[in-house]
């Protein structure tokens, strides 16, 4: 079911499986504000809805902000996610080796916070949706 959506994002949940669905947006310098609302609303809706498991998909982004602006998202959205009871987060990795590179210098920031939840990377959907749905 899809719980909220626009020109950025779109939250898809399957309350069956409890797993929630994010293709990651285009980082864009003039989208800035807007991408970081979006952000919070994707947190407010892994509150509100107690997920557990989120998959976000990068796999069709493209960056063109600069590398703090990028980590200043990245912590904002790991920060929020970590005050809610999420307990896994796979990321599929984006196509464009550019754009997995300064994804992974956030990534690595992020593993050091001691997240409350598992994070990992994978290379394609099926695989993350996999891990996901195991038991913990």
């Amino acid at each position: 079911m899809v719980l909220f959506e626009n020109f950025l994002v779109k939250l898809e949940y399957n309350p069956v499986a409890d797993i929630m669905e994010v293709a990651y947006p285009d980082l864009d310098a003039h989208l800035l504000p807007e991408i970081r609302h979006s952000m919070e609303i994707l947190v407010d809706h892994v509150a509100s809805y107690d997920v557990k498991n989120l998959l976000l998909d990068s796999s069709h982004s493209a960056v063109s902000v600069g590398e703090e602006e990028s980590k200043e998202i990245s912590a904002s959205l790991t920060a929020g996610l970590a005050r809610t009871r999420l307990q896994k987060l796979a990321r599929v990795q984006a196509g464009s080796p550019a754009v997995e590179a300064a994804a992974e210098k956030n990534l690595q920031v992020a593993q050091t916070a001691l997240l409350p939840f598992e994070l990992r990377n994978f290379s394609n959907k099926q695989d993350a949706l996999t891990w996901l749905g195991s038991n913990p």
